[in-house]
């Protein structure tokens, strides 16, 4: 099972970019050999091809942890279910859970810290829009 722990630290600055909208990045991941973290980044704005895209080429646990962010107790399960420390507490601070983003810095997983907190505006912008009536869905 393939996670995010297993990229080198500039392929995650390159997704961090990509989160935060930048084209050029996006460009660099899907061009370059990570089309997974180009379509992650696309999921984490609601990109329901991009999500059926990582189940379709077996990037399961990437695609879930969006998936259990929006809330679904099946995905959070799931990742329950793996043991998988990084999953669980990575997932948990995506969902601004303090014990997730203090397990992260105690094992300097900062880059994830940074890029929880991009995934986080994300979701914080995507449930504003949802909120006001006046926005076209």
């Amino acid at each position: 099972m393939k996670t995010f722990l297993h990229y080198d630290i500039k392929i995650l600055m390159a997704l961090l970019q990509a989160l935060k909208g930048d084209k050029k990045f996006f460009k660099f991941l899907a061009n370059n050999g990570y089309p997974e973290l180009a379509a992650w980044s696309n999921v984490v704005r609601g990109d329901e091809q991009a999500l059926h895209w990582l189940f379709d080429n077996k990037f399961e646990a990437i695609a879930i942890i969006t998936i259990a962010v929006d809330g679904h107790a099946d995905a959070q399960k799931w990742i329950n279910d793996t043991k998988d420390d990084f999953l669980i507490y990575f997932t948990a601070a995506c969902k601004k859970d303090i014990d997730g983003i203090k397990w992260l810095q105690r094992n300097n997983l900062e880059i994830f810290i940074l890029i929880a907190k991009e995934v986080q505006k994300i979701q914080d912008l995507q449930e504003k829009e949802r909120t006001f009536f006046y926005v076209k869905h």
